[in-house]
């Protein structure tokens, strides 16, 4: 569930709360009981540092398959390195 930031236009007093997505918005300040609380737009609460997201990150078991594709076998020369200038093998 999200949290969500709301500030009163009547007294200023802001708030955050936890709330579902299908909830409605709420009205009434606990400060000064006027109904005049708006929802404001807040950055996400998570971020994503590192070099990125990669298939072979949550995998469970020995196998790994590359991008492009292939089997991933040891004996691949893709998957070896062998293959770096962009020419492969026969």
């Amino acid at each position: 569930m999200p949290i969500y930031e709301y500030e009163c236009k009547a007294c200023g007093h802001r708030l955050e709360k936890l709330q579902k997505i299908s909830a409605p918005a709420l009205t009434d300040c606990p400060a000064c009981e006027a109904s005049e609380l708006s929802r404001l737009v807040s950055a996400a609460g998570f971020r994503l540092a590192g070099g990125g997201w990669y298939e072979t990150d949550f995998k469970s078991g020995g196998t790994k398959r590359n991008l492009a594709g292939e089997s991933g076998k040891s004996g691949d020369a893709t998957s070896s390195g062998a293959a770096t200038n962009g020419k492969a093998s026969a």
